[in-house]
């Protein structure tokens, strides 16, 4: 069997249609074995291993999300968050296996809407004549049993966490079992035993004498009526859950109703009109601060080029005074000048130029540096530093209120839309009808749901009964019913059952030493430590692992790390597909898990290429990083790769082509 390809549309967070391609085939002389699909945790790896199962076993696939969901809501589940309501919901799975010697193809098609009115899927089974042959669609799950049995499918598409699990219990866990019980044809033994007692009972039934007959018959007629009341309980917790499927809805649509019309702002009004207080409050402060602002120097600059002009008015004037009060110092130190050089010996005429020049130079300074116009203000230094602080005061003012202005518009919007929401809220008689009503239909889903559970509860109450009767039937027709006719068959059948448990004993051991040897090679050959482990010996009823040294002493399974442990496990696992002779597809999603570098190497060199003909790994980029990717690309392992590209703002993952470091 060879997966071939998957189809994605709408599933979990896969949006749209996405497609990919599984065949290990790149070309008909060019095989190899790995597919490999690389994403970060919570991108949507295990979703396509779910997909995977869903595709194959519909209603009996054993999901990672399904939990205890009923099918119904499971599929709803599945369906991505963003998907057009009018598109249905699409798995598709391409598979090739040998049916009469020749290959042959089916793609499954499973088709679902949100909220499914039917509570299933549509499953529909596509030739390679591109026909719908609705007969094999009727027995699809018989059909699929004979090419990858429900039972054995978690040992061929497992994950790390399943490994993990088995790696570090003592015993497989019950669903290992029964999977290792049909991949190695052993319950074909027991089935066999099964429908011997079953032969057995009826025949000695036939032998009883009336009175045991009279016994067996009242037991079987209370079996049949306590069977009757089941099934009639059955089908009142049926009716009963459709009853409250339909509660739940109209349930919904009054509170949906009592939101819609208002009925939840009528319920917050105390809360709404202390939001509206508050606002308003806030609102006459900075209305009140404003007037202030309008009350101080605010008014002014609605005059600013007057003030400017008063500004540089000052400033002039003040400068006018400075160069006065600079042209009086200077002439008085010139006079002084002028009277020391009296005192000296000095012409006459050069003591009356020197005057001249002194005085022409004062003049000309002055002229140069003064304004000649006419000075109103007689500005002084007080001033020019009262009219600095009155410009600083306004701008600071106006800056205020500016942003006081705007938290004003926008407490003034919040009013409007505070407002405008209480106007939707519904008045007093209409949220009282409103809250009644989703009440009624409330209380109503309660009950019913009430029921339900008794329902339940009386339904399990019953099957324990009902299993008590069986018990007591069987018991009964063993300890009391007589042999008389048929004395011969029944001892035959006797017989065979015992040759059958010794036969199975015997099947089970054989095919047990098969097992034991392979698990013990595909262990070695993993662990690349010849000198661990001699001999690898399973427990023929619980399947347990012993491992014993080269000297035939027990090695406790506590003495191998927990890397040992994993590898032991996957061992194990290899050499039961190896075993059944099967050859079916592995698919693994978190294959490496906690494993150190040295066993993560032994695994990808040695497990990977070699665990199948067709190996799907689903891995972060940790676990099969950049060394392990190259590894398996220089030894040419890897068929396809693709990179699940998750979005965190759509929530949604797209399929690339290539792998983290591609």
């Amino acid at each position: 069997m060879i997966f071939l390809e998957l189809v994605l549309q709408n599933f979990g967070p896969y949006a749209g249609r996405q497609v990919i391609n599984l065949n290990p085939r790149i070309d008909e002389d060019n095989h190899r074995p790995i597919i490999l699909l690389g994403g970060m945790n919570g991108g949507g790896k295990t979703t396509l291993m779910d997909a995977i199962r869903l595709a194959l076993y519909g209603p009996r696939a054993q999901c990672s999300t399904r939990g205890n969901l009923s099918y119904s809501d499971f599929l709803t589940q599945c369906v991505n968050s963003k998907a057009n309501p009018i598109e249905k919901t699409r798995i598709e799975l391409v598979f090739e296996h040998i049916e009469d010697d020749k290959p042959i193809q089916y793609r499954i098609v499973r088709t679902w809407e949100k909220n499914p009115k039917d509570g299933k899927d549509s499953l529909g089974i596509l030739g390679e004549d591109e026909t719908w042959p609705d007969s094999l669609a009727n027995i699809w799950d018989e059909y699929i049993e004979n090419i990858l049995p429900l039972g054995i499918s978690n040992l061929f598409l497992f994950d790390g966490e399943q490994v993990k699990e088995l790696a570090e219990q003592e015993t497989p866990p019950p669903i290992v079992v029964d999977a290792i019980n049909a991949l190695l044809g052993l319950e074909l033994a027991d089935k066999l035993a099964i429908d011997l007692e079953i032969l057995i009972n009826r025949k000695k039934k036939e032998n009883a004498d009336s009175q045991d007959l009279a016994k067996l018959e009242e037991i079987e007629s209370r079996l049949a009526k306590q069977q009757e009341t089941y099934d009639d309980l059955t089908n009142q917790l049926e009716s009963l859950n459709n009853e409250l499927t339909e509660l739940k809805t109209k349930s919904d649509d009054a509170l949906n109703k009592f939101i819609s019309e208002g009925g939840k702002i009528a319920s917050e009004r105390s809360q709404l009109d202390n939001q509206k207080e508050e606002k308003t409050k806030i609102i006459e402060n900075t209305r009140k601060s404003l007037c202030d602002l309008a009350a101080d120097v605010l008014p002014l600059a609605l005059i600013p080029n007057l003030l400017s002009q008063v500004q540089h008015q000052v400033e002039k004037e003040f400068r006018t005074q400075q160069m006065q009060l600079a042209k009086d110092v200077l002439i008085a130190r010139d006079q002084r000048l002028i009277n020391w050089l009296n005192t000296l010996d000095i012409e006459l005429e050069k003591l009356t130029n020197i005057q001249y020049f002194l005085a022409e130079d004062i003049e000309k300074l002055y002229t140069a540096n003064s304004s000649k116009e006419i000075t109103w203000l007689n500005a002084d230094e007080e001033s020019l530093t009262l009219l600095d602080n009155l410009m600083y005061r306004l701008k600071t003012c106006q800056n205020t209120a500016q942003k006081q202005l705007l938290e004003l518009s926008n407490y003034q919007e919040e009013m409007f839309r505070l407002e405008r929401q209480m106007q939707t809220a519904a008045t007093p008689e209409e949220y009282t009808k409103l809250k009644n009503t989703m009440e009624i239909w409330r209380n109503r889903h309660s009950k019913m749901q009430s029921k339900v559970e008794l329902h339940k509860q009386n339904l399990q109450e019953l099957e324990i009964k009902i299993n008590q009767t069986k018990k007591e039937l069987n018991s009964y027709t063993v300890a009391n019913l007589k042999h008389e006719s048929n004395e011969h068959l029944i001892n035959a059948a006797t017989e065979v059952q015992n040759t059958l448990k010794i036969f199975r004993e015997r099947l089970t051991l054989r095919k047990l030493n098969k097992l034991e040897d392979e698990v013990k090679n595909c262990f070695l050959y993993l662990l690349h430590k010849s000198d661990l482990v001699y001999r690898i010996a399973i427990d023929e009823k619980t399947f347990r692992l012993s491992l014993y040294d080269f000297n035939g002493k027990p090695v406790a399974k506590h003495r191998l790390s927990a890397g040992e442990k994993q590898l032991l496990a996957i061992a194990f696992l290899w050499g039961l597909a190896k075993v059944s002779g099967k050859r079916l597809p592995v698919a693994i999603d978190t294959p490496l898990g906690r494993l150190d570098s040295s066993h993560r190497n032994n695994l990808v060199e040695r497990y990977f290429p070699s665990a199948s003909h067709q190996v799907i790994l689903l891995s972060t980029d940790t676990e099969i990083g950049q060394k392990e990717y190259q590894n398996l690309t220089e030894t040419e392992a890897i068929a396809r790769q693709y990179l699940l590209k998750y979005h965190p703002g759509k929530r949604e993952t797209t399929i690339q082509d290539g792998y983290f470091w591609q």
